[in-house]
């Protein structure tokens, strides 16, 4: 089990786990759907952020996971 500290609040104790799903999508600009991409583009980027991210249930904060560990390692 990972330790958090929030580094905003200093909370230790209550967070929620947000798992981001991702999904490619092409906006149709004449009906304003969206549109699925089984493949991509060339010129449409892969995400390449953070799979999971974390929110002080305290203040509200949301930020990368790994802040909320280095946050905990401080004294």
């Amino acid at each position: 089990m990972t330790t958090y500290r929030c580094p905003s609040c200093k909370a230790r104790s209550r967070f929620n786990i947000i798992d981001q799903v991702i999904t490619s999508v092409k906006l149709d600009a004449n009906t304003g759907t969206y549109l699925p991409l089984d493949n991509l583009e060339p010129y449409h980027l892969k995400y390449s952020g953070p799979d999971k991210r974390v929110q002080c249930a305290s203040c509200g904060l949301v930020e990368d996971e790994n802040r909320f560990i280095k946050a905990a390692l401080l004294p």
